[in-house]
């Protein structure tokens, strides 16, 4: 499916970078020519608190920056969204587009068998990927789980290039970069982790790799295609 926009909500945590996660993709879009808009949606600012962001990429100019009410890809964070019901919208995958993509960080299936035929009968893909083992393993810490979630969602849509979300993470965490609130916080955490920045930025671009390799893999053998381009030139 080939959409000229394409609304990714992504659910976790508060203090597990969601926010961060959207700002690095939006930057990534623009740099492969593409328009984007990232926000958050703040609640309670506080570690474990419900928190969403919002990332809106389109080959066309992006004028609202609201509450993501349609997305067509939920990125779930935390499996506390999910079995403990810390989201911000009820079930957590409500409002979804028909052909949309379900993306979850967890190693093992979490979904009801209620959820998952709805989920079916809107034709939306739902793919697991143990994000956060996935995160330790390669860079040492949890505190890069967003990076396995950046990674996926990009696996999956390609509404980003691995090129673009490298110079994106340069200017992230390479550079003088201002953020706010908790979210500075979680930078500083992130840069506190690592002796060098190099280090830091190396890990990070490694774990998202190998995480936008695994989604690839499996949108390929599922057949699950949800791209941003033009409709009527692809057809």
């Amino acid at each position: 499916m080939i959409k000229k926009r394409l609304n990714i909500r992504m659910s976790g945590l508060g203090g597990q970078g969601a926010v961060t996660a959207a700002h690095v993709m939006a930057m990534a879009a623009n740099k492969d020519g593409k328009f984007s808009i990232s926000n958050p949606f703040f609640g309670a600012e506080k570690r474990m608190a419900p928190a969403e962001s919002y990332c809106r990429i389109g080959i066309e100019r992006i004028y609202d920056r609201g509450e993501l009410v349609f997305p067509d890809v939920i990125e779930v964070f935390h499996p506390q969204v999910i079995t403990m019901g810390k989201s911000y919208t009820m079930p957590f995958y409500s409002g979804i587009k028909e052909g949309g993509v379900v993306i979850i960080n967890s190693g093992q299936p979490l979904l009801s068998e209620e959820d998952v035929q709805r989920l079916k009968d809107l034709n939306v893909a739902t793919f697991y990927i143990a994000g956060t083992e996935l995160a330790i393993e390669i860079a040492g810490t949890e505190l890069s789980t967003n990076m396995t979630m950046i990674g996926s969602v990009a696996g999956i849509t390609k509404c980003v290039s691995m090129e673009a979300l490298d110079s994106a993470l340069q200017e992230r965490f390479g550079k003088k970069f201002v953020a706010s609130g908790g979210t500075a916080s979680l930078d500083e955490a992130i840069k506190k982790k690592f002796a060098k920045k190099e280090m830091l930025l190396a890990k990070n671009l490694a774990t998202v790799k190998r995480a936008y390799e695994i989604a690839s893999e499996w949108a390929e053998k599922n057949k699950v295609e949800l791209r941003v381009g033009n409709p009527a030139v692809a057809a």
